[in-house]
């Protein structure tokens, strides 16, 4: 099966995560908000602008060199969410669930919410906004240009 992209846009990525700020205001009040890095810096850092969060951690798990899946590493724990009681959990995308379940074991009472999810990962996550289906591969605008793409009917002819 060929590999479906969805392109996000700045204006998309705003408007999507402050709806998840909309979701996650209520379920407030919040400690502060730990970004899973690196895609979840920006949703974080617009998430928290809307829920009054000055209070930003971080934590870091590789599991991707580029389009290649490997063997989680935690990289930078976040030292100062303790448990995660209290703490708003953070990313642009819960895809298989790999880096949620090894974040998930770190922070076990924070709220886990995304921007996206993908079927797989969906049921670690407490809130999210939009799904995509599990053979899509999102590109988020941190991670592409804008560049002519030819129309559809000519790349499925082969033109």
């Amino acid at each position: 099966m060929a590999q479906r992209y969805y392109t996000v846009s700045w204006d998309q990525l705003h408007r999507d995560a402050k709806a998840l700020a909309w979701r996650l205001v209520e379920k407030g009040p919040w400690k502060g908000v730990v970004a899973i890095t690196r895609g979840g810096l920006i949703p974080a850092a617009i998430v928290a602008r809307e829920l009054e969060s000055r209070i930003i951690e971080t934590v870091s798990v590789v599991t991707y060199d580029e389009e290649v899946k490997g063997d989680p590493r935690v990289v930078k724990a976040p030292a100062a969410a303790g448990d995660g009681e209290g703490w708003l959990l953070l990313d642009d995308l819960v895809d298989t669930g790999t880096t949620a379940k090894v974040v998930r074991a770190m922070l076990p009472k924070a709220h886990f919410a995304t921007v996206y999810a993908k079927p797989a990962g969906k049921p670690l996550v407490d809130t999210f906004i939009t799904e995509v289906s599990q053979d899509t591969w999102i590109l988020f605008p941190w991670d592409t240009e804008q560049q002519f793409v030819a129309p559809i009917a000519k790349a499925a002819a082969g033109k």
